[in-house]
């Protein structure tokens, strides 16, 4: 395992990265673009976002398994119903979302490259982890899991 990999938690890396769109957008002023209706945008993904989200913490909760995925060895069900049956990654689908969100809120072009940051080392070092420990955990039909549902949407 790499040294990276599920050491940062999730929300951590959305305030550095939110962090992050923020400071570009107040440096680099000139790339700032302009979209009409970029702010109710932002609020409907910004919502959108955190139901999302809410829809794959709740699915965890009802089947009574760890939301935390700093413990996946706690894991003692594998969540395939709701919203699971569309993404495999509600939670982190729900963060990009507002994400994306605050990037057009800003409404500058390197937010949308932080965004992509975001994705790319979200997959590498959280996502891609979670998944070996989960093929482990619950072998073949984890297996046919990924078979049947994207990582994203």
């Amino acid at each position: 395992m790499n040294a990276l990999e599920l050491k940062i938690p999730p929300p951590l890396q959305v305030i550095i990265t939110a962090t992050a769109m923020y400071g570009v957008s107040k440096t680099l002023p000139m790339l700032k673009f302009s979209v009409t209706g970029s702010k109710w945008l932002s609020v409907g993904l910004g919502i959108t976002g955190l139901s999302v989200a809410a829809m794959g913490v709740t699915q965890f909760k009802k089947a009574q398994t760890t939301v935390n995925p700093k413990t996946l060895e706690n894991a003692t069900h594998l969540v395939t119903s709701g919203i699971y049956q569309y993404t495999r990654n509600p939670m982190y689908v729900g963060l990009v979302l507002i994400l994306l969100a605050w990037a057009l809120y800003l409404s500058h072009l390197l937010t949308l490259v932080l965004l992509a940051v975001f994705i790319s080392y979200i997959t590498r070092f959280q996502i891609l982890p979670e998944e070996r420990v989960m093929k482990q955990k619950f072998g073949d039909k984890y297996r046919a899991y990924l078979a049947r549902v994207r990582r994203w949407v």
